[in-house]
């Protein structure tokens, strides 16, 4: 690519009067070798802080069932496919559901999220998440999300009337790049579901695993998708190589690239919460906290089967930074 000069001012001024940002200058992110990355994560973090000012919010994943399913998703340890040896269990009981939330508020969580493995809930698990969901509203009192797989119109309804604040469904990956990750669903299914959430009113939640394979095109394609959909939440996932795992270690992340895309996602998706997800341990190493100025919000704890930073250490990494810790709304 020709060297060329970045009005990083002019990429700023586009994000925050809310055009669509270029796509030219997308690919430049990506693509420029010689990039001033510090200049380049300065400018993503003046549109971070427009929005959401030094706020972090914190976010707790517990996984309430694990392993047991039918996908074959080529990532994850919890799939039909993978050999990983992890601990596999049926939906944990209501009252430890909900003692878990309690546990996560008191530990600073902003928000609660709640993780299932399979394809999609059947009614009647719909009907008793949606109880444990109001439930937890009632009695802990913390922000919620829910991760379960493909949900249709009356599914949705029943968790945004009992409560639900987001619904999670990632996208993972571009529409052209599904089919060497996952082939017992599509992509338009995630889409749907995602459609779905909206017409309910439900926040979306819904983001990228980076590190798969994938082609620039296919990081672009998510990127400008989600804006589309309008997805208010984009965790940034960073795959974790697990032995066991058909999708293990491609050798494509490194701390600068983790960067660049992490201010792409913030650029063309100016207004949404950009977490830091999975894997940021092990691909952005030592260069985390410079990873708060394009993503406002991280995961503490764990990521359902593998482990993560405890949550005093994460908000010791987030005030060393000179960010600050979200207040939990009720």
């Amino acid at each position: 690519m020709k060297t060329m000069t970045i009005d990083f001012k002019q990429w700023i001024k586009i994000a925050l009067s809310d055009q669509l940002f270029p796509i030219e200058e997308a690919l430049t992110i990506l693509e420029d070798p010689n990039i001033n990355l510090l200049e380049l994560i300065a400018a993503a973090g003046e549109v971070r802080m427009a929005t959401f000012g030094r706020k972090v919010m914190l976010h707790r994943i517990n996984n309430i069932q694990s392993g047991l399913c039918p996908e074959d998703c080529g990532y994850c340890g919890q799939s039909k496919i993978s050999k990983a040896p992890i601990k596999k269990y049926p939906i944990k009981s209501e009252e430890i559901i909900i003692q878990e939330a309690h546990e996560a508020k008191s530990q600073g969580a902003y928000r609660y999220c709640m993780v299932s493995s399979g394809r999609g809930p059947t009614l009647k698990r719909t009907q008793q998440l949606a109880q444990i969901i109001q439930r937890i509203n009632i009695e802990v009192g913390i922000k919620t999300c829910l991760s379960v797989g493909l949900v249709d119109v009356e599914q949705a309804k029943l968790l945004k009337e009992a409560g639900l604040d987001r619904l999670n469904h990632n996208l993972n990956t571009s529409e052209q790049h599904t089919p060497q990750i996952v082939t017992t669903h599509s992509f338009q299914e995630r889409i749907k579901t995602l459609e779905v959430a909206r017409q309910v009113d439900l926040d979306i939640c819904s983001g990228m695993i980076v590190g798969m394979g994938e082609s620039i095109q296919d990081i672009l394609e998510v990127a400008y998708k989600l804006r589309e959909i309008g997805a208010s939440s984009i965790p940034v996932n960073f795959l974790i190589p697990i032995s066991g795992n058909p999708l293990f270690d491609f050798n494509q992340l490194t701390p600068q690239w983790c960067l660049r895309i992490l201010c792409l996602f913030r650029f063309v998706n100016p207004k949404a919460e950009i977490r830091l997800g999975g894997g940021r341990e092990v691909h952005l190493r030592g260069l985390q906290a410079l990873a708060l100025y394009p993503a406002n919000s991280m995961f503490v704890e764990g990521y359902l089967v593998t482990k993560g930073t405890p949550t005093d250490q994460v908000s010791q990494l987030i005030k060393d930074a000179g960010f600050e810790l979200a207040e939990q709304i009720c």
